[in-house]
């Protein structure tokens, strides 16, 4: 091959394989530990958080503080793992499963499955086999499997009350169903990860022969979806094969130029557009953008990409819908040095069948610190509505007067991302829209 085709087609290959190594990486920075824990926990055990992450948690980008987390990375190689949720009565909960390429797989919850008790046997692409009587199988594509379990929290008062539930979450190994199961608690722990770097830092800082092999290694495992099939051809030329060790002694010198070229290329590319994504079904409008067709992305490669890097694990539309702003409404970026005011007319607060906030993020896509301790604002706080029956939420960085309606910014650039759980048609179809972020003191103006 010509040096130019080399270079395009390791571009292409870092795009399609970002997802999956972050994915990996990600698994293994949460399961280096011997026993369950509140942000980490070994694999097919669950790991709860008891209460919302703060500015040093950095395990996952654009975390929320509106519910308590559980989650969980399965291994389904040896067999299957069963999942077995509680009756939450009328509290809003999701189990959220990906893939290892982060597509969403299912999701079940008070949305799709209710509110009464359920056993979900998660099997592998390769499994095949009967299961116990009321046991619903779910069938993953890969046999790495995230399950990102999210239940509704009021605040800190309601801690205790979610507690109790997560108690309630479990995973079994098929083969110990039926029996006393709890998890082991002395998991041998590799040594030699990374603990400190986060998993977005270290895909980034991984060699081109590294990145390559890794991919090909853990495309055995967690085979490419059928439609993959034109890239996977494409992967081979360059000596990229799903469970073939990843050989650069076979390059001559200016086609290892060329490789590591196209390489670094892809690299930009997937921050770039991690910074902000375009693709699928996207909405640009009032200077937030979000999608209607994440956590399910087809061959939409850079699109994946992009979700991966500034929101791994995003939901599927229909559970929640993220709008994301980065400049206020006369396209300026965000920065603590001003103050904005976010006006919602009366009754045109987001259209949410669960809840709604709004949460203010790092250039890095993570909380940091304020007085107050807040990194979310939404319909559980205490907001106070004006006379006419509007709202305003005031973003800044130095405390406003009106403390109740203050979702603290940095000093510097920020961004926001607003969270509808459970979206009603309107937000889906597009009929409802986010209003602008205005420069405080422009909002009368822009009102009338």
């Amino acid at each position: 091959m010509k040096p130019a085709e080399i270079r395009k087609i390791a571009e292409e290959t870092y795009i399609y394989g970002f997802p999956l190594l972050l994915m990996d990486i990600t698994a293994q920075t949460s399961t280096a530990v011997p026993r369950a824990q509140e942000f980490k926990a070994p694999r097919n055990q669950f790991a709860h958080l008891r209460s919302y992450p703060d500015p040093a948690f950095t395990a996952v980008v654009s975390p929320n503080a509106d519910t308590l987390y559980s989650s969980a990375f399965l291994d389904l190689g040896r067999e299957p793992m069963v999942l077995s949720v509680p009756d939450a009565g009328e509290r809003y909960y999701l189990m959220q499963m990906l893939d290892a390429w982060t597509n969403v797989f299912a999701s079940p919850g008070t949305r799709t499955t209710g509110k009464g008790r359920h056993d979900f046997a998660v099997t592998g692409p390769n499994w095949s086999g009967g299961l116990p009587a009321g046991v619903e199988e779910i069938k993953a594509p890969t046999n790495m499997v995230w399950i990102i379990g999210r239940t509704y929290c009021a605040g800190p008062a309601d801690y205790e009350a979610v507690h109790k539930i997560q108690a309630q979450y479990k995973l079994t190994p098929l083969s110990a169903w039926g029996t006393a199961y709890e998890p082991p608690e002395n998991v041998d722990v590799d040594p030699n990860v990374d603990l400190k770097t986060s998993p977005a830092d270290q895909v980034h800082d991984l060699r081109p022969t590294d990145f390559f092999h890794r991919l090909a290694m853990l495309m055995k495992d967690n085979p490419p979806a059928p439609a993959d099939q034109p890239v996977i051809a494409n992967l081979a030329k360059i000596g990229i094969v799903p469970g073939e060790p990843f050989d650069p002694t076979t390059l001559t010198p200016t086609s290892a130029k060329a490789l590591k070229d196209g390489f670094t290329a892809g690299r930009a590319i997937v921050v770039k557009t991690g910074r902000n994504p375009s693709g699928g079904k996207t909405v640009n409008r009032n200077g937030w953008t979000y999608w209607l067709e994440v956590g399910s992305y087809g061959t939409d490669y850079l699109f994946r990409a992009g979700i991966a890097w500034v929101g791994l694990g995003a939901n599927l539309p229909e559970d929640a819908v993220y709008p994301r702003v980065v400049t206020d409404a006369n396209s300026q970026k965000l920065s603590g040095k001003n103050r904005y005011v976010l006006h919602f007319e009366k009754n045109q607060t987001p259209p949410a069948r669960a809840f709604w906030s709004l949460t203010v993020y790092n250039q890095r896509q993570f909380f940091v610190a304020n007085p107050i301790g807040r990194y979310a604002l939404g319909d559980r706080d205490k907001l106070q509505f004006n006379p006419d029956g509007s709202l305003d939420i005031y973003i800044q960085h130095e405390q406003p007067e009106k403390e109740s309606n203050w979702l603290p910014a940095p000093a510097d650039e920020f961004n926001v991302i607003m969270r509808i759980y459970w979206p009603k048609p309107e937000v889906l179809e597009g009929r409802w829209t986010p209003p602008p972020i205005q420069p405080a003191g422009e909002i009368t103006a822009i009102a009338a």
